[in-house]
């Protein structure tokens, strides 16, 4: 829990400087970012993160500042080519990644590390084969090598689980990823099963519970997730793939848990899921770019949407929702 400074040089010339703190070997508090659906270099993502850089600013003298950020996929979007059938700069090369990452977090990737899953975007679900090196190239990992599902522990107090909930494939046509008889599948059977702390806390892209109003939920391809999850102690999860913002509620459909779905830190998709957010058990749902600050302090948590305008963040009876949201370790659900 120590910050240091550091130079970055290529040979005698010093090309970047930055500074970052350690984590603590015990601690009662954490504080996090979450973002998802963001690589697009255009402004939404670019103001985006300059409100993240504030928030970043604004605790970092405080003794809970933001430790790093989680992506829950698609982190970098491909050109789409009005003239010419396909997707240029797909994130395949370096060079897409300038514009869409390297630039708009510049200050942040300088303090705090960046953990990384793969959205659809991010391979040949969507895009190309290509974009699946360059993630596992361009993303920081907790491990000794890239991969494409990890987990890592914060202070005694949080356990992080990143998994690929993608049909992106090292070559072929796409496939599914997240089988029960998966090779990711089983490493999460022994995960989830070792002993961790209160937190345990997944995150991936495509979402189980989802009022939409373009992708359908998750929920029939991750059923297995759910089912290890709700026996695994989870008490919430987040997740991208819809451009909006949504929280679940915690019920016997959920599990009891929170599925938050944070998908608009670049791409944004307004149109309205009202009338459907009881059926699909979403609680609240706001249609803004945003990003999450997440806080633990003990066994409670708070989850707040920030973007760049006061965020409206609405119930399934259209009523404006109180900030922030509330998850807490002990407590039934209802």
């Amino acid at each position: 829990d120590h910050e240091y400074s550091y130079d970055v040089s290529i040979g005698p010339t010093k090309i970047g400087a930055g500074q970052f703190r350690t984590w603590p070997a015990k601690t009662n508090k954490l504080a996090f970012f979450v973002i998802g659906d963001f690589g697009t270099g255009h402004e939404p993502q670019f103001s985006i993160a300059r409100a993240m850089w504030e928030e970043f600013q604004r605790r970092a003298q405080t003794d809970n500042p933001v430790r790093f950020m989680l992506s829950v996929g698609d982190n970098i979007y491909g050109n789409i080519n009005t003239f010419l059938v396909g997707i240029s700069h797909t994130g395949a090369e370096d060079k897409d990644w300038g514009p869409k990452f390297f630039q708009p977090y510049e200050p942040l990737l300088a303090r705090i590390p960046f953990f990384g899953t793969l959205g659809n975007h991010d391979g040949n679900e969507t895009e190309s084969h290509r974009d699946l090196p360059a993630f596992l190239d361009n993303f920081s990992f907790p491990g000794s090598k890239p991969g494409r599902y990890y987990a890592f522990t914060f202070g005694g107090l949080a356990k992080f689980v990143g998994l690929d909930s993608t049909k992106n494939t090292e070559s072929g046509p796409p496939r599914p990823f997240f089988l029960e008889s998966g090779a990711q599948f089983q490493w999460m059977k022994q995960e989830f099963a070792k002993p961790h702390p209160d937190w345990i806390i997944p995150f991936y892209h495509h979402p189980i519970f989802n009022a939409g109003p373009f992708h359908p939920p998750s929920l029939h391809d991750l059923q297995h997730w759910l089912d290890l999850f709700g026996g695994s102690g989870v008490k919430v999860a987040f997740s991208g793939h819809e451009h909006n913002f949504q929280v679940s509620e915690a019920n016997d459909h959920t599990h009891g848990i929170r599925f938050v779905v944070s998908g608009a830190g670049g791409e944004l998709r307004p149109g309205s899921v009202q009338n459907v957010m009881k059926q699909a058990d979403i609680a609240l749902w706001a249609p803004q770019n945003h990003f999450l600050v997440v806080e633990i302090e003990g066994k409670t948590m708070t989850i707040t949407p920030v973007s760049f305008v006061p965020m409206q963040v609405r119930d399934s009876n259209g009523q404006l929702a109180k900030l922030p949201i509330v998850v807490q370790i002990g407590r039934a659900h209802v």
